[in-house]
């Protein structure tokens, strides 16, 4: 097998503003030309760029010293740290159109997605074994969504939704795109081309491992991953799919004799989340959490315990507005499942006007917040209760993210620690090994 070429979906805009540096051949023409330029989508899904029609553009850069810049990318769409900004990639830029949209398309070798990927995931000053470690999982779970290297069929559902009058359950994962592999964001892996400065590490991390993925069962490993576990791992099937991946199951995150604790458990769930127990994940260490944060991730200050307070008014409108449904004032918060790291799967919100159950644990954090609760692993703290109705709500967690696979932070306290990638990988990835594809 030889190294993939993969395309990413960047942006997709009526109007899109890019900058070429360097020269660029243009197919379908054999025009060179470099500067910023403007294209439009017009009706009949044609592109018009300096005053000519197109079906599709292709700009093609001379040598790997060229480059170009897409205006108003969007970041971390939905979360809370969502923005727009400028960025540089390397590679082939493709435009294409999707309706009334043009889409930005980076055509790029896989070696240097990762290169990005990583950087752009984490601090590219991140210890190397940390960085080896992230090039693996980051290369296994590209390429395990692809039908052309998984062997399965594509069509893959975005989402899953049962429904009936009492009770709502949503799952999301990644969609199949249409139009091209992978997205840029986080729903994907995080990809910002050539906008964060790869250091010699970074480059050290893909090279040496170049071609190694993580498999199980001879095949490619689907390698999730979150920032912070909040001290023991989830389960895959009680954030997506009902289907047991034997690699992403429960792991405490340290190296202890120590059964895991049930925290399925509704009492010993509430215990673990309002202590702080042992973790390679439980640390406020600014030089480790650099390590894994960029700028903008390192706003947020709480990742292994957190918490979060409404007021009623604030809940209950939150709740309208995220879920659709007026619940009328919320009575209670009542966790029904939990999963193995004590997230809460199944929730029950109680109102003064309906009653519904609510999972998995992605639309339990989208309904609680503006943008996505840190996780769905917390205690319901009811507040200042007057003739049965709660004033305010406090929720205390554990955790950023589905908690699935590698723990990023405690990675990270894995690396400084002096474990290899390979031991870091084989703890978060149980029944797994690690495989040179090509």
């Amino acid at each position: 097998m030889t190294e993939p070429r993969i395309e990413v979906g960047i942006l997709h805009r009526k109007e899109i503003v890019f900058r070429l540096n360097g020269k660029f051949s243009v197919s379908p023409s054999d025009i060179i030309t470099e500067g910023e330029h403007k294209v439009i989508c017009l009706s009949g899904n044609r592109i018009l760029w300096n005053g000519k029609e197109y079906d599709s553009l292709m700009f093609i850069p001379e040598n790997e010293n060229c480059s170009f810049d897409l205006n108003s990318v969007t970041i971390g769409v939905d979360f809370h740290w969502e923005r727009e900004e400028t960025q540089r990639f390397s590679g082939i830029l493709k435009l294409i159109t999707d309706d009334t949209e043009i889409v930005a398309i980076n055509r790029i070798a896989l070696e240097k997605y990762l290169t990005s990927v990583i950087s752009s995931e984490m601090s590219a000053s991140a210890s190397l074994e940390l960085l080896k470690a992230h090039a693996v999982i980051s290369r296994s779970w590209l390429l395990a969504q692809l039908p052309r290297f998984n062997g399965k069929p594509g069509n893959k559902r975005a989402s899953n939704k049962r429904e009936n009058p009492d009770e709502i359950v949503c799952w999301y994962d990644r969609e199949d795109h249409f139009l091209f592999d992978v997205c840029a964001d986080d729903h994907c892996q995080r990809y910002q081309g050539i906008t964060r400065i790869a250091t010699p590490q970074v480059a050290e991390a893909v090279r040496s491992t170049r071609g190694e993925v993580l498999t199980s069962e001879s095949r490619i490993c689907d390698a999730r991953f979150s920032k912070c576990c909040g001290g023991v791992s989830e389960l895959f099937e009680n954030c997506w799919e009902e289907k047991h991946h034997p690699y992403l199951i429960p792991v405490y995150d340290k190296f202890s004799n120590e059964k895991i604790p049930d925290l399925a458990d509704e009492k010993n769930a509430s215990g673990f989340i309002e202590s702080s127990p042992e973790a390679f994940c439980n640390t406020r260490d600014p030089k480790i959490l650099e390590q894994v944060l960029n700028g903008y991730d390192q706003e947020t200050t709480d990742f292994y315990r957190w918490s979060v307070s409404y007021t009623q008014s604030e809940l209950a409108n939150l709740i309208r507005k995220r879920s659709g449904i007026d619940f009328g004032e919320i009575v209670s918060l009542v966790p029904l499942a939990r999963g193995a790291s004590g997230r809460i799967v199944r929730l029950r919100i109680v109102g003064t006007k309906v009653s519904r159950v609510v999972g998995k644990e992605l639309f339990i954090r989208r309904i609680l917040s503006a943008s996505h609760l840190y996780s769905s692993a917390f205690t319901v703290h009811p507040e200042n209760v007057k003739d049965g109705i709660p004033q305010s709500y406090t929720l205390k967690g554990a955790g950023w993210g589905h908690g699935v696979g590698l723990c990023q932070i405690g990675a990270a306290v894995m690396g400084a620690k002096g474990y290899s990638y390979r031991e870091i990988l084989s703890h978060y990835y149980r029944n797994s090994a690690i495989e040179r594809i090509y």
